[in-house]
C-alpha cells in the first residue's frame, strides 16, 4: 500500500513537470512571436489560432514524442520581420533552430548559447548586425551553424571552433564584415570539419595550421579577405578529402611549389581557385600530379613567372583555365591541345611569344579563347575553322600579322572576334565579310589592313558594333553598310576612304556613334545624319566635307579640319551666307509636309473607326463560347464551381483575400470545400469591351495549351454580371516579391534565379514554337512570373495575349520573323518599360515582342532595377544604362549582383565565385542580345532556351 502510494507520488512529480514543459514551451513561443512580424496569411497563421491548436500543430514545430516540448523550430524562408527574443533560450529541447532567410533584425541574443542541446543553428540570409556572441561556444552539441549574408562584424569568438566538442561539421560566417583573426589552435577538437566558408569578410592573418587535424574538411572558402602568409600547403597535405578550395583575392605571396605539392594528396579535388593574390615563382611540373576531377584552375592575377608546363595537360578534366594577367612568357606549349574537355582558356595580360599552335582546333569544345595582350606573332591559325562551338575569339594587342584567314568564316556561332592592335595585312576577305551570324562585336583597328572595305560586310546584319579605324582602307565608304541594321557603333575613323559620305548610314535605325575622322571623305554631310534620332556622338573632322549643317547636340570638336563647313548654329564655326533664302527654302517644305501630315492623321479616325465596327461586329455576331457557362464546362469538362462556392472560399471576396490587381481587374486567394487552394481572377467591368476581349483571350489561351511552366485553369465562372477565371493558388508569389522584398533582402540565390529563367525560357518557347495554337504572351514582367513550392516558375497572365492561329492566314509573315499575330484595338501590348520598340512604331505583336521583353527581364534580374525606375531616375533605358557599361564597365554591377545574391543553402555554396561571375556575364550578354532594337535580330526563345538549360547544366 505504501508503494503504491509512493508511485502515485512519483507520477504526479513526472506528470507535474511535463507539464509544466509543456506550459513553459507553449509560452516562450508566444513570447518569441510578440517581436515577429509576416505578411498576412503567412506560416504565423496557424500560431494565430494558439487557443484552439496545440502549439506542436502550429507552422514550422517539431515536438517530441509527448508532444510536450519543441525540438525543432524552423521559420526559413518566411518573410519574418522583427528581432530574434532572447526568450528562445526557455526552449530546452530544441535541437534545430533555422531563421534563415528572413528580415530579422539586431543582434544575435547571447541566450542562444544556452540551448544546451542544440545541433542545428541556421540565422544566414537575415539583417542581423553585431557581434557573434561568444555564448555560441557553450554549444557543444553543435553540428551545423549557418550566419551568411548578414552584417555582423567584429572578431570571430575563440570557444566558436574551441568549445571542448568535435561534433561541429559545417560553418558558414561568409559575406559578412567579419575582422580579426579565426582563432583556432592545436588544443582545439575540429576533427568533424567538413565544411568552413568564411569568403568575402575583413578577416587577417594566417590560415590557422590546427586546421590540419580537420582531415574530413571537403569545403574550403577563404576568398575575398586579407589572410596573408605562404598559401598553407602544411594544412592542405593533411586533408585528402578536399573538393573545393577558395583563397582567390587575398594576400597570400610566395611559390606554388610546396602548396601543389601538398594538394597531390586530395585526389577528389575538383576546383581550386587561387587567383588575385601575390604568388610568384613558377607554375611548377608537380602541377600534373592534381587530382585528375580538376575541372577548374585559376592562377590569374599573381606575379607568377616562367612558362607554361607542358605537364598541366595531364589535368585531362579541365574544363577552365585562367592563367592571365601574369608574368608568363615562352611560347604556348602544344600539349594543352590535349585537354579535350576545355572550355574556355585565358591566358591574356603575359609575355607569351611565338605561334599560336596550329592543334587549338583539335579542342572541339573550346567556346572561349582568350590570348590577347601578349607578344603572339605569325599567322592566324586556319585550323579555327574546325572549332564549332567557339563563341569569344579575342586576339587584341599581339604582334600577329599575314592576312585574316578566310577559314574564321565557318565559326558560324561566333559572338565577339577581337583581332585590333596587331600587324595584320591584306584586306577582309569576302567570305569573311558573308559572316551573317557574328553578334555583338568585330573589331580590326590598328592594323595594316588595305583595300576596299568589301560590300559584303552588309551582311552582317546582326552585330552591334564594328571598328575598322586606324588601317589603310581606300576607296568609297559603301552605301551598302546602311543594310547593317543592327549596328549601333560604326568606327571606320583614320584611313584613307574617300567619296562623298553615302545617306544610307546615316538612317540606320539604332546608331548610336559613328567615326569617320582623319579620312579623305568629301561633299555635304547628308541629312540623314543631322536628323537621326539615335545618333549621340560623331566626328567628322579632318576630312574634305563642305556646305551648311546643323547639329544642335554637337560642339565644334566633332568638325575640327573641314574648312568647307558652315554653321549658324555652332559655335565657333564659320557662319555660312544666304541663310535667309535657304531657311525659306527649309519652311516651305516644313510646311508642305505638315500639311500632308494634317491630311494623313485626319484620315486615321475614320479608318480605327471602320476597324473597330468590323471588329466589335465580329465578336458579338456569333455566339460566343464564353458567354454560356454550362456549354464551356461541357466542352472542357472542368470542374462546376459556382458563383457562391467562390464566394464562400474568399470571404465574399473580402479585402483581406485580396492579392493583386491589375488593368482587368483584381485577384482574390481562397480554399474551396476540399482544402484545394485557389486564387481567383475576377474581371473587372469598367471597360467592358475591353475585359470580355481579355477574358476571352485568356480562356481561349489557357483551354488550348499545356505546359508544366504555364499556369493551368482550374475553371471558368462565366455569367452576364460576373467572368472570373480559377487558378491553383501559387505560394511562393511572383519574382517580383522576391525581387523587390519590402527590406530589400533578395532570398533567392543565383542558382534559384537560373532555374526559374529556364522555367519562364521554356514556357514561352513552347508558346511561341509547340503550342497548338502559337501564342504571344505580351505581358512578361516579374510580376506576371509566378513560383510554386518548389520555386519552379509558370507564367501568368494572358489577358493581352495574341493568337496566331486565326490570325496567320490575314497578315504575311515577316521576313526573318515569324507570323504577325492579331492585335486588339486600344490595348496596350505589355508593360511600359517592357514594351518592344516596334510596337511604339505601330506594329503587330509578334513573338520578338516576347523576346524583347525576357530580354529587360534578364537584364532586370542581374541590376534588380525596375525599368520604369530608369526612367525617371537615369533619364534612359535599363538596355542603353547596361550597354554603357559594355564591355569594360561590366565589373562593378556583376560584383554587386554578386552580393545582391548570396547562396541560401549549403548545395550552392559549391558553386565558386568566378563560376557565378562567368553566368552573371553570359546572362547580361543575352539580355542585351533579346533587346536589341531590330526585331529581326533578337534570337528566337529556342535559342534562347537552349542557352539557359546549358547554364543550368553547370550549376547542377
Amino acid at each position: 500500500m505504501i508503494s503504491f502510494f509512493i508511485f502515485l507520488l512519483l507520477f504526479s512529480i513526472v506528470s507535474g513537470d511535463e507539464n509544466a514543459r509543456n506550459v513553459n514551451d507553449r509560452a516562450s513561443l508566444l513570447t518569441f512571436v510578440t517581436r515577429v512580424t509576416s505578411d498576412p496569411g503567412n506560416v504565423l497563421q496557424t500560431w494565430n489560432n494558439s487557443s484552439s491548436l496545440h502549439f506542436c500543430n502550429w507552422t514550422g514545430i517539431t515536438c517530441n514524442e509527448n508532444r510536450d516540448s519543441v525540438l525543432e523550430l524552423d521559420l526559413s524562408g518566411a518573410s519574418l520581420h522583427g528581432t530574434i527574443s532572447p526568450v528562445i533560450s526557455k526552449l530546452t529541447r530544441l535541437t534545430v533552430l533555422d531563421l534563415s532567410r528572413n528580415f530579422f533584425e539586431g543582434g544575435i541574443p547571447r541566450e542562444i548559447g544556452y540551448l544546451s542541446e542544440l545541433e542545428q543553428l541556421s540565422l544566414s540570409s537575415n539583417l542581423l548586425r553585431g557581434r557573434i556572441p561568444f555564448e555560441l561556444g557553450f554549444l557543444h552539441r553543435l553540428q551545423y551553424l549557418d550566419m551568411g549574408g548578414n552584417k555582423l562584424e567584429g572578431d570571430i569568438p575563440f570557444g566558436l571552433f574551441c568549445n571542448g566538442s568535435s561534433s561541429l561539421e559545417y560553418v558558414d560566417i561568409s559575406n559578412n564584415s567579419i575582422s580579426g583573426n579565426i582563432t583556432i589552435n592545436e588544443e582545439c577538437d575540429a576533427t568533424e570539419l567538413r565544411f568552413l566558408l568564411v569568403w568575402s569578410n575583413r578577416l587577417t592573418g594566417r590560415v590557422p595550421r590546427a586546421l590540419a587535424n580537420s582531415t574530413k574538411l571537403k569545403w574550403l572558402d577563404f576568398e575575398s579577405n586579407f589572410f596573408e602568409g605562404e598559401l598553407p600547403y602544411e594544412i592542405v597535405r593533411n586533408l585528402s578529402n578536399l573538393q573545393f578550395v577558395y583563397l582567390s583575392y587575398n594576400r597570400f605571396s610566395g611559390p606554388l611549389e610546396r602548396f601543389f605539392s601538398g594538394l597531390t594528396n586530395s585526389p577528389h579535388l575538383q576546383e581550386l581557385e587561387l587567383a588575385g593574390n601575390r604568388l610568384s615563382g613558377e607554375i611548377p611540373d608537380v602541377i600534373e600530379n592534381l587530382s585528375k576531377r580538376l575541372t577548374q584552375l585559376h592562377l590569374d592575377g599573381n606575379q607568377i613567372l616562367g612558362g607554361i608546363p607542358p605537364s598541366i595537360s595531364n589535368l585531362l578534366n579541365l574544363t577552365l583555365l585562367n592563367l592571365s594577367s601574369n608574368f608568363l612568357n615562352g611560347t604556348i606549349p602544344k600539349e594543352l591541345c590535349q585537354m579535350s574537355k576545355l572550355e574556355r582558356l585565358y591566358v591574356s595580360d603575359n609575355l607569351l611569344s611565338g605561334k599560336i599552335p596550329l592543334c587549338f582546333g583539335n579542342v572541339s569544345k573550346l567556346g572561349l579563347l582568350d590570348l590577347s595582350k601578349n607578344r603572339l606573332s605569325n599567322s592566324i591559325p586556319d585550323t579555327f575553322s574546325s572549332l564549332s562551338q567557339l563563341r569569344k575569339l579575342l586576339l587584341h594587342n599581339n604582334l600577329l600579322d599575314g592576312d585574316i584567314p578566310t577559314s574564321l568564316a565557318k565559326c558560324v556561332n561566333l559572338e565577339i572576334l577581337d583581332l585590333s592592335h596587331n600587324q595584320i595585312t591584306g584586306s577582309i576577305p569576302t567570305e569573311f565579310a558573308r559572316l551573317s551570324t557574328l553578334k555583338i562585336y568585330l573589331n580590326f583597328s590598328y592594323n595594316h589592313l588595305n583595300g576596299p572595305l568589301p560590300l559584303e560586310l552588309s551582311k552582317m546584319n546582326m552585330v552591334l558594333a564594328m571598328d575598322l579605324s586606324s588601317n589603310n582602307f581606300s576607296g568609297p565608304v559603301p552605301a551598302q553598310l546602311g543594310s547593317c541594321i543592327a549596328l549601333e557603333l560604326l568606327n571606320l575613323s583614320n584611313n584613307a576612304l574617300s567619296g562623298p559620305l553615302p545617306d544610307s548610314i546615316g538612317k540606320l535605325p539604332f546608331l548610336e556613334t559613328f567615326d569617320v575622322s582623319r579620312n579623305k571623305l568629301a561633299g555635304k554631310i547628308p541629312e540623314s545624319f543631322q536628323t537621326s534620332s539615335t545618333l549621340k556622338k560623331l566626328n567628322f573632322s579632318f576630312n574634305n566635307f563642305s556646305g551648311n549643317i546643323s547639329f544642335p547636340f554637337l560642339q565644334m570638336d566633332s568638325f575640327v579640319g573641314n574648312p568647307g563647313l558652315c554653321s549658324s548654329s555652332i559655335s565657333g564655326m564659320m557662319i555660312c551666307k544666304n541663310t535667309r533664302k535657304k531657311h525659306a527654302i527649309r519652311l516651305a517644305v516644313l510646311l508642305s509636309l505638315v500639311a500632308i501630315a494634317t491630311l494623313i492623321m485626319s484620315m486615321i479616325p475614320l479608318v480605327m473607326k471602320s476597324k473597330s465596327k468590323r471588329k466589335f461586329s465580329k465578336i458579338f455576331s456569333r455566339k460566343s463560347v464564353y458567354d454560356e457557362e454550362d456549354e464551356e464546362r461541357k466542352d472542357q469538362n472542368y470542374p462546376k464551381i459556382s458563383h457562391q462556392e467562390l464566394m464562400e472560399a474568399t470571404g465574399g471576396f473580402n479585402s483581406s483575400s485580396l492579392i493583386g490587381s491589375g488593368r482587368f481587374g483584381q485577384v482574390y486567394k481562397g480554399i474551396l470545400r476540399d482544402n484545394t487552394k485557389i486564387a481567383v481572377k475576377v474581371m473587372s467591368y469598367v471597360k467592358a469591351d475591353e475585359i470580355i476581349s481579355s477574358f476571352n483571350k485568356e480562356c481561349e489561351v489557357l483551354k488550348n495549351i499545356r505546359h508544366r511552366n504555364l499556369i493551368r485553369i482550374i475553371t471558368i465562372c462565366s455569367r452576364p454580371d460576373f467572368k472570373a477565371l480559377v487558378l491553383p493558388l501559387m505560394q511562393k508569389g511572383s519574382l517580383e516579391d522576391h525581387l523587390y522584398p519590402r527590406d530589400g533582402v533578395v532570398h533567392v540565390d543565383l542558382v534559384q534565379l537560373v532555374r526559374i529563367l529556364s522555367d519562364v525560357a521554356e514556357g514561352l518557347a513552347y508558346l511561341h514554337h509547340c503550342a497548338p495554337v502559337k501564342v504571344a504572351h505580351c505581358d512578361l514582367k516579374p510580376s506576371n512570373i509566378l513560383l510554386d513550392d518548389d520555386m519552379h516558375a509558370v507564367l501568368s497572365d494572358f489577358g493581352i495575349a495574341r493568337l496566331v492561329k486565326d490570325e496567320a492566314d490575314k497578315f504575311p509573315t515577316a521576313a526573318g520573323g515569324s507570323p504577325s499575330v492579331s492585335s486588339t484595338d486600344g490595348l496596350l501590348c505589355g508593360s511600359i518599360g517592357y514594351i518592344a520598340p516596334e510596337y511604339g512604331m505601330g506594329r503587330r505583336a509578334t513573338s520578338q515582342g516576347d523576346v524583347y521583353s525576357f530580354g529587360v527581364l534578364l537584364l532586370e534580374t542581374v541590376t534588380r532595377k525596375r525599368p520604369t525606375d530608369m526612367f525617371c531616375h537615369e533619364n534612359t533605358s535599363l538596355h542603353e544604362w547596361v550597354k554603357s557599361h559594355y564591355p569594360n564597365k561590366l565589373e562593378t554591377i556583376i560584383r554587386q549582383t554578386l552580393v545582391k545574391y548570396p547562396p541560401l543553402t549549403p548545395n550552392t555554396t559549391s558553386f565558386n565565385v568566378n563560376l557565378l561571375h562567368d553566368i552573371v556575364l553570359e546572362i547580361i550578354e543575352l539580355g542585351l542580345i533579346c533587346t536589341q532594337q531590330n526585331p529581326s535580330t533578337r534570337p528566337t526563345m529556342l535559342d534562347v532556351a537552349h542557352e539557359i538549360a546549358t547554364w543550368k547544366e553547370y550549376l547542377n
